[in-house]
């Protein structure tokens, strides 16, 4: 997920673009023509045209940075015509023409007889207009903490301040989540004199759907000159990470894991527990990389006492902190405390 954001930058064919929505246009002549192909869970798919449009082109149109829309060709004219290991993931789209994504306009995820002879299409007016440049990285400066301050973004080595026009709450959790922060608890703070930004303005819109994995797979607005200044410059304040001790271990990093939560330690059920779950643990401790100890080996640090914090933790192994991780209701287990997870690390 994290190289998402470099396919916007790269062309994979001849006729071929993708917006960082998952939006693409395949088999055309030109990035901006093209059969009409949207990504779910990891996967690409096509749209059916029924019901496909002028204002679902437009949008489309718009949200690819192609310019005004020109046509609904039938994708189906696009060859090689898309194959049967491809689903037909959506139908009866229907934009009013003012949304900024095609995931913002109300359409049918329960397709029905709908055939690829049947792929929506689209032609927009602009082929040579850019894509608007991709953040590389984000941070939160002069706060209490790197969990709390004012959103500046990377690009080609300049940090930039981000304007409070088009900001949201989405957007925030996405900036925490990627920080390896708790969830966003504030994002309508204004920068006062002492915590205003100096240097340039980020000069797009972003907008985020909220279950982005990283602030670069959000949409960018238009590459263009805004009126904003310093004093609309962007706060955000995520809750501080989950925190985290090993004990019992020779070492910080081993021994049976502890989690901090309103304000009293408790340990963790190994119910679904694994590697992956000890390689965000080791690395949210900077404590190198996991040894993934056997169940024999975890037993020698003992059962723990006092309360069972976390259950059916489930993690991809790529999460910056635990609490990012999928688990039960803080406090809901079915556990003992022979159940508990105990973590070695390699430093």
């Amino acid at each position: 997920m994290a190289l998402l954001f470099l396919i916007l930058a790269v062309c994979t064919g001849s006729g071929l673009s993708e917006s960082p929505t998952g939006v693409r246009l395949v088999r055309g002549p030109h990035r901006c023509e093209g059969r009409v192909e949207i990504e779910r869970m990891g996967h690409w798919g096509t749209v059916c045209d029924d019901g496909w449009d002028m204002k679902d082109v437009g949008v489309l149109c718009r949200e690819l940075g192609c310019g005004a829309a020109k046509g609904t060709p039938s994708g189906y004219l696009y060859k090689p015509s898309a194959g049967n290991e491809q689903r037909v993931l959506t139908q009866l789209v229907n934009c009013t023409g003012m949304e900024k994504m095609l995931s913002e306009c109300e359409q049918d995820e329960d397709v029905f007889d709908c055939s690829h002879k049947e792929d929506a299409g689209a032609s927009c007016e602009n082929p040579d207009i850019p894509l608007p440049p991709v953040p590389e990285s984000v941070r939160l400066v002069d706060g209490p903490g790197r969990c709390k301050g004012r959103v500046e973004i990377q690009y080609q080595g300049k940090w930039n301040t981000v304007c409070k026009t088009g900001w949201n709450l989405k957007s925030a959790k996405v900036v925490c989540r990627q920080l390896g922060c708790g969830r966003a608890i504030n994002t309508q703070k204004s920068c006062d004199k002492s915590t205003q930004g100096k240097g340039p303005i980020w000069q797009s819109q972003i907008a985020c759907l909220g279950q982005e994995v990283v602030l670069q797979d959000c949409h960018s607005g238009p590459w263009e000159k805004n009126n904003c200044t310093h004093a609309e410059d962007t706060w955000v304040d995520c809750e501080d990470p989950l925190e985290l001790k090993l004990v019992g271990g020779h070492s910080r990093c081993s021994g049976r894991l502890q989690v901090l939560h309103h304000g009293m330690w408790g340990s963790v059920c190994n119910d679904g527990w694994g590697e992956q779950e000890d390689q965000v643990v080791c690395k949210q401790m900077g404590c190198g990389k996991s040894l993934s100890p056997s169940m024999k080996e975890r037993k020698i640090f003992g059962p723990g006492v006092g309360r069972i914090w976390l259950d059916d933790v489930d993690c991809s192994g790529n999460e910056q902190s635990l609490e990012l991780c999928q688990h039960r209701f803080w406090g809901r287990h079915d556990c003992t405390h022979e159940e508990d997870v105990a973590v070695i690390c390699s430093d």
